[in-house]
This record gives C-alpha cells, sequence and structure tokens, in this order.
C-alpha cells in the first residue's frame, strides 16, 4: 500500500470516527480531536519513512513565513474579497443588495489570528504531506483538483451534526467550492516555497470572513440537495473563474520548467557524450521535472518547491 494511500485512508478513518461520535452525541465538540488527524497521520508516516528529523522538518514549514507582503493579503483578503464581489453581482442581478453579516470586522480579524494555529491540523496533512506528494505524479493543477475533492469529502460527516454551521448545508455545493479553494490554496503554496504557515493564514482567514456575505440556506435538512440560495452559487461562481485562472498559470509554468528541463537534459547528455560519462550520468539529469521539482518537499525539506 503506498504511503499516500495510506496517509487519505488513516486521516479519514481517525477523523470520521470523532465525527461520526459528534453525530451520535448530538455534541459538535465531539469532532474537534478528528481535525488534528491529517497532520498527526502526516508525521506519522514521515517519521516512519524518514525518522524524526524528516518529522521536523516537515514541522519547519509551518514557521516558513518568508514571503512577498502581497502573498499575505491574498491568504487574509481572498475569500472578503470574493464575498464583497459575491454582494455586486446580487445587487446588479436582483437589484438589492444580499444580506450582509453583522460580525464586526475588528472580530474577524481577531479570529484569524487565534484560529491560524488550529489550521495546521489539517494543513499539514493536506498541504503538507498529500499536495507534493500528489503533483509529483499529476501536476500541481491536477494535483489541486483531486485533492480538493478529497478534502471536501472528508468533511461531509459534518454535514450530520446537530449544531454545527453545515448541518443540512448543501454538501454538492460545499464540494464544488471547496475543491475550487483548494486550487488557490495550491496556487498560494507553490509561490510561497512550498510555506504551510500561508496556507493555514488563508484556511483560517477563509472560515472567518465567508459569512461577510452569508450562504448557509436557514431551515435546510438535506445535505445532498442543490442549495437555493444565489449567493451561495455566485460565490461558487467567482471561486472556479479564479481557479481557473490559477490552473492556467499552473499548467503553463509547468510547462515551461519541463521544457527548460527538457532542453537542460539534451545539454547534459551532450556533454556526457563529449566527456566520457556513462549514459547512467545523463540519465540523472533527464530526471521529469516535477519528480525533480518537488523531490525537496517530499523530503519535507523546510524550503519546499522553488517559486514558480
Amino acid at each position: 500500500m503506498g504511503s499516500l494511500t495510506k496517509f487519505f485512508l488513516l486521516a479519514y478513518a481517525i477523523a470520521w470516527t470523532f465525527f461520526i461520535a459528534a453525530i451520535f452525541t448530538g455534541r459538535p465538540a465531539v469532532f474537534v480531536p478528528g481535525i488534528f488527524a491529517p497532520a498527526i497521520v502526516a508525521l506519522w508516516l514521515t517519521a516512519r519513512a524518514e525518522g524524526w528529523p524528516g518529522a521536523r522538518a516537515l514541522l519547519r514549514r509551518v514557521l516558513l513565513w518568508r514571503a512577498g507582503w502581497q502573498w499575505y493579503a491574498f491568504a487574509i483578503g481572498y475569500m472578503a474579497a470574493i464575498k464583497l464581489a459575491v454582494a455586486l453581482a446580487y445587487r446588479l442581478a436582483r437589484g438589492a443588495w444580499p444580506h450582509f453579516g453583522n460580525t464586526a470586522w475588528y472580530v474577524m480579524v481577531a479570529a484569524i489570528v487565534i484560529s491560524t494555529p488550529f489550521q495546521a491540523g489539517e494543513e499539514i496533512g493536506w498541504r503538507g504531506y498529500a499536495l507534493p506528494r500528489l503533483a509529483a505524479r499529476f501536476g500541481f493543477a491536477n494535483a489541486s483538483i483531486l485533492l480538493g475533492v478529497i478534502w471536501a469529502c472528508w468533511h461531509l460527516p459534518q454535514f450530520f451534526v446537530r449544531g454545527a454551521d453545515t448541518l443540512g448545508q448543501s454538501f454538492p455545493l460545499f464540494l464544488i467550492e471547496v475543491t475550487a479553494l483548494s486550487v488557490a490554496l495550491a496556487w498560494l503554496y507553490v509561490l510561497t516555497n512550498g510555506s504551510l504557515l500561508l496556507t493555514m493564514l488563508m484556511h483560517s482567514a477563509v472560515n472567518q470572513t465567508k459569512d461577510i456575505v452569508p450562504s448557509a440556506v436557514a431551515g435546510a435538512t438535506n445535505p445532498f440537495a442543490l442549495s437555493t440560495s444565489l449567493v451561495a452559487w455566485l460565490t461558487a461562481a467567482l471561486l472556479w473563474i479564479c481557479a481557473g485562472y490559477f490552473l492556467v498559470r499552473m499548467t503553463h509554468r509547468e510547462r515551461g520548467r519541463l521544457a527548460r528541463s527538457g532542453r537542460a537534459s539534451r545539454a547534459a547528455a551532450y556533454d556526457s557524450r563529449r566527456a566520457g560519462r556513462s549514459a547512467t550520468a545523463a540519465g540523472t539529469a533527464a530526471l521529469p521535472y516535477l519528480q525533480r521539482v518537488t523531490a525537496s518537499i517530499v523530503t519535507s525539506s523546510p524550503g519546499g518547491v522553488s517559486p514558480m
């Protein structure tokens, strides 16, 4: 069984044990320990494969803070900007403004700061462990979509927990939105050298600012039904418009790297022939780009991938 398969199976099994317990007890707090399952499993698997130095290297990426200010602004403001754009689109479509949430901005800011460390429970697993390994096989663009589906489905039991804000809400719509968010998080991850601190910050900001313009449908009871909220569908549409841009950019950059890698491989092979070196040495330079560019992440190096 591959390491990724083990990771997903264990992350689901451990988390869903707590999530299902919360369903039957009717106490939302019961599912909280399950939120940390992805990180626990990722660190355990890394420690088994690479020893504690590998696990510590993975943890150090939680403190990888060196990034341009624009990426902090992106992480904090992405969902808020989406929601404000949704409000404008709603106004144009309906001739009236949608209902706005009543949480003060400074409360949101404080909640983002307080909540960010707790997002390590998911981000160490999803972005720190799973994303680079999926990207080594499928590329970051495809990996971000696949991971988004897996990540969204992991939350499914929470739609049946009494007292949770997701109770009865539309899971199909949630799946659509979270997959698009996964693409944005992957884009941020790649352009900040694999910083988990930035993805944790964005994860927290999404949770705390999504109700600037609420999407939830009052009295909803069927998680498998499609949402009747125009705000929700406008949110999904804008998230995917942005995700489409990120996907194109990631694909373009990966192709550019592949082209440069191919040229480097041909040059290395030429030099090898001239110098009489073995074909094996030249073949090393011809490793597929994505396997090489994600190698440092797969081994949990604190630096992550090179900026794309």
